[in-house]
């Protein structure tokens, strides 16, 4: 990904204490930007989702910024954006 000039990773999906934990944890290591949509998460018990995302938001706040999908498209260059939306 960096030959590509990736700097930044969206992350979404399911088990936010399994597969996303360990997506996000794996970025922040190799010094990624890591961007969490938090509209776009989900998991099989809310107790424990809901204390992720309380993680993901205080205590890894230096290392994961947390938007939802709209803040993240309404920031999007407006072509790329215009492409998604469709």
């Amino acid at each position: 990904m960096r030959a590509a000039h990736v700097d930044a990773i969206i992350v979404t999906g399911g088990e936010t204490d399994v597969c996303v934990l360990a997506t996000v944890l794996g970025a922040v290591d190799w010094g990624y930007r890591v961007i969490l949509v938090t509209d776009a998460l989900c998991s099989s018990a809310d107790e424990t989702h809901d204390s992720m995302m309380n993680i993901y938001m205080n205590l890894f706040g230096q290392q994961v910024e947390c938007l939802t999908t709209e803040t993240l498209l309404g920031s999007w260059p407006g072509s790329a954006r215009a492409r998604l939306v469709k």
